[in-house]
């Protein structure tokens, strides 16, 4: 069959469909909004904290932090930072077979084995604090001897040395620090599934690590095989599957339409979700389990169900499923979040590309049309061309969205409504069906982050819709938490619970530093000119279209969230915007720059190209307030870019230190260990559009302050014509290198998407995407991670790497 003309490179979505006409910032509005009780959730900050036998093991391995000690009265004493792993036989020189009783400071859990020293990690503390101790030997007369030591630890700090900015074709981290990789795209992940041969001739990819590794979350294992939240040296890796670099895929790159059904399955079954499970076999020497019953591929092709106000409406009855109640598959998983029960928030971004539709104006209603292009599904070709296989199978019909003269369950033109939500996955039963929540909205979704979870109180989900002018939403549940569900067995049902009903808001920011969420409510939301709502059904399909009738704020791309386990506060990454997107007259106080970022001649860099960060504390600290306070946390740059007069381009005053571009990924340590209490460590990973001429993507650690800590400002702008802004707003407190380093940088042309810890803080997990993206399968213009080991050849994979401290402390810190 003579091949077809098609365009089948891949979209990502990120482009501009809201033609709302929305104020990016609204008036304010004049109503009054009841205030519900303080929020009490999480962890203490105190001297205990849980480990995994991994920290047991490590404990002889003599790579203890190298501590500062004095002597005077007879009192060893020695000063450290909280995280900091100490062994108190080495700073006393006392055998390691000593007793310990501990004399003054809160509990201290001392780690030990037989004949190894005695150690501790560092706790988190909020102000210098003093730990004693008396270590007791027995000489060979004998006769005993009693040593005493005292330990002052200090607030936690960054104290690993900063990574260079360098286009290395590797992960580079700290001195002191180590890396290994742990999977990589084709790795199998079930018995008998031969290795990846890197050269494009494997297929089996629903038995395979997908392509592109997104959001990645860590869940324990404990040893009777059963969900153990603290368990640190066994567990499962989830992981999203994004999208595929098309060209390495195959042997000599891909086929012209029409698609031969071989390589357009290796294609959709790269996407989704893969859950493996992790082993470490001493000292955090980590390894994936290939022949666990806990492994499974999620892919586009996996049964689903839809739960919420949608299943069983008009708007998701397809030809597959006429009772609007099934699915399958999921996919562009990009961002994710975790729930309080055990479960797994993965997110539908960019999906709307993947859809072939033209032509079918005629056979379309007003209301469906406005939909469609509200959300971009307008490919005449599709991402790929899958629809142009042409064997008859439904699994690539499908991704022809056309309507015929028929019934809507004739054909497949409701299928991208079964598309763009947050679906729930339970990672502890491979025969589970991941659920689809549907009351939580339809949009690109970036992610799904739950906020501070407190008792008898409501819970909250945050989510950025990740395009250019989109919004920035939370969903609350109808049911107030029970402490209780978390320990579940039945984790889907409990999701049922709190994800099926609820609120769905969106937020408008005023530039005095608060704002609203408005519900998404039908009867709440206006109408717009050009559509009217008729259920909630159709208010969540169409969320966008809600918003934009909510006069919600519009934002340069919101991306992840990430609650601050301490404080609650949320933080959302706004990775950037263009001119083309938002001009200098659409700034607003949530996102107030504009300024051209050399070199000029590139009119991606004009508008806001290095992006900012920006946080929120409910009023009350109550997660279903519907005010909150806000301000911007953290602005990326170019500390080298040389400053224009009347333009504020660094505002945050970064350095070489710790300039980035393009926030994407943000995480706030666990609050199981050290990093996550008191001061929480934050990551941000980048994805950068507009530092690459300086630096691989790369990963910052971070000690951030609270909302309220900086000042109010007026952020003064200029375009490449001359046009000006001036725009007041709220910024934080400036970071410094104390507060804000470089941990990491990755490899060639990948993205830094993806972290987690185990729950003990002393593992690290890290996704690095499409390494070599713009290379070729004959000529790849990276070769990670086999340059990891210094093998430079072959294709390059995205992968996850594991990342420890030599001395075996808290990662970060």
């Amino acid at each position: 069959m003579k091949d077809v003309d098609l365009d089948l490179s891949y979209s990502d979505g990120d482009v501009d469909t809201n033609k709302s006409g929305n104020e990016c910032l609204a008036d304010v509005v004049d109503r009054r909004f009841s205030r519900r009780q303080t929020m009490l959730g999480g962890a203490s900050a105190t001297g205990m904290a849980v480990f995994g036998t991994t920290l047991l093991a490590a404990c002889g391995e003599g790579g203890t932090t190298a501590i500062a000690s004095a002597t005077k009265d007879g009192v060893t004493t020695a000063s450290v930072s909280t995280g900091q792993m100490v062994s108190l036989a080495s700073l006393t020189g006392t055998g390691a077979n000593a007793t310990v009783a501990q004399t003054a400071g809160a509990q201290i859990q001392l780690l030990a084995e037989e004949g190894q020293p005695l150690n501790f990690i560092a706790p988190a503390v909020a102000e210098p604090t003093t730990f004693s101790f008396n270590l007791r030997t027995t000489q060979a007369n004998g006769t005993s001897k009693t040593v005493p030591a005292s330990v002052t630890v200090v607030p936690a700090a960054l104290t690993f040395p900063v990574v260079a900015k360098n286009f290395n074709d590797i992960v580079t981290v700290p001195e002191g620090y180590s890396v290994r990789v742990m999977t990589a795209l084709g790795d199998p992940i079930k018995p008998g599934v031969s290795n990846y041969a890197n050269d494009g001739s494997n297929g089996d990819f629903d038995q395979r690590i997908g392509d592109h590794g997104d959001a990645l979350a860590f869940f324990g294992l404990g040893a009777n095989g059963k969900r153990n939240d603290n368990a640190s040296n066994r567990g499962l890796l989830a992981q999203n599957h994004e999208n595929i670099t098309q060209d390495y895929l195959h042997p000599n790159g891909p086929t012209a339409a029409p698609r031969p059904r071989a390589e357009a399955i290796k294609e959709i079954e790269a996407h989704g979700v893969s859950v493996i499970e992790l082993v470490d076999q001493g000292s955090r020497d980590w390894a994936v389990v290939q022949d666990s019953g806990f492994n499974r591929r999620i892919t586009p092709n996996t049964g689903m169900e839809l739960a919420g106000p949608v299943a069983g409406s008009d708007f998701v009855k397809t030809k597959y499923a006429p009772n609007g109640l099934q699915g399958r598959g999921t996919i562009n998983n990009c961002a994710n979040g975790v729930t309080g029960w055990g479960t797994l928030l993965t997110c539908e971004e960019n999906w709307a590309g993947y859809f072939k539709r033209n032509g079918d104006d005629a056979n379309r209603s007003a209301k469906e049309l406005v939909g469609l292009s509200r959300y971009g599904v307008t490919s005449s070709t599709g991402n790929y061309g899958w629809a142009t296989v042409n064997t008859g199978e439904d699994i690539f019909s499908r991704w022809d969205a056309n309507a015929t003269a028929g019934a809507p369950t004739d054909d497949f033109r409701n299928e991208p409504n079964q598309f763009g939500w947050v679906v729930e996955i339970d990672p502890y039963d491979p025969a589970s069906t991941p659920r689809k929540r549907t009351a939580l909205g339809r949009i690109s979704h970036e992610g799904a982050w739950m906020g501070r979870m407190g008792n008898n109180q409501k819970l909250a989900v945050y989510m950025g819709d990740d395009s250019r002018n989109e919004y920035f939403y939370k969903f609350v549940s109808a049911a107030s938490w029970n402490p209780s569900d978390a320990r579940s067995d039945n984790r889907l049902a409990i999701g049922d619970k709190y994800l099926n009903n609820g609120t769905l808001y969106v937020a408008r920011f005023n530039d005095d530093g608060t704002g609203q969420w408005m519900p998404l409510v039908m009867g709440q939301v206006p109408d717009l000119p050009n559509y009217s709502f008729a259920s909630q059904a159709d208010i969540l399909v169409h969320t966008r279209l809600a918003a934009d009738a909510q006069n919600a704020t519009a934002m340069d791309r919101p991306e992840w969230t990430a609650c601050n386990p301490a404080t609650g506060e949320i933080y959302l990454t706004l990775t950037n915007n263009r001119q083309s997107s938002r001009p200098i007259d659409k700034v607003n106080a949530v996102n107030p720059r504009f300024y051209v970022d050399p070199p000029e001649n590139r009119s991606s860099r004009y508008g806001n190209p290095n992006g900012h960060i920006i946080r929120i504390r409910e009023d009350g600290s109550d997660p279903a307030s519907v005010t909150f306070r806000w301000d911007i946390y953290l602005f990326g740059a170019d500390a080298a870019d040389p400053v224009v007069a009347g333009v504020d381009r660094n505002i945050s005053g970064l350095t070489a230190d710790n300039d980035f571009s393009s926030p994407d990924g943000l995480w706030f340590s666990r609050d199981q260990n050290p990093a996550g209490r008191v001061r929480p460590l934050l990551w941000i990973q980048t994805d950068d559009g507009s530092m690459d001429d300086r630096t691989n993507d790369q990963m910052l650690a971070a000690l951030p302050g609270t909302v309220g800590d900086g000042q109010a400002m007026i952020v003064q702008g200029k375009d490449g014509s001359g046009a000006t802004s001036s725009q007041a707003t709220v910024v934080g407190a400036d970071p410094s290198v104390a507060t804000l380093r470089r941990f990491l940088v990755g490899p060639k042309e990948c993205e830094i998407t993806g972290v987690d810890t185990t729950p003990d803080g002393r593992t690290l997990f890290v996704g690095i995407q499409h390494p070599g993206e713009d290379g070729s399968w004959d000529s790849p213009s990276s070769n990670w991670p086999q340059s990891q080991t210094g093998t430079n050849n072959g294709r390059p994979r995205s992968g996850v790497v594991a990342i420890t401290r030599d001395d075996g402390g808290i990662v970060g810190l």
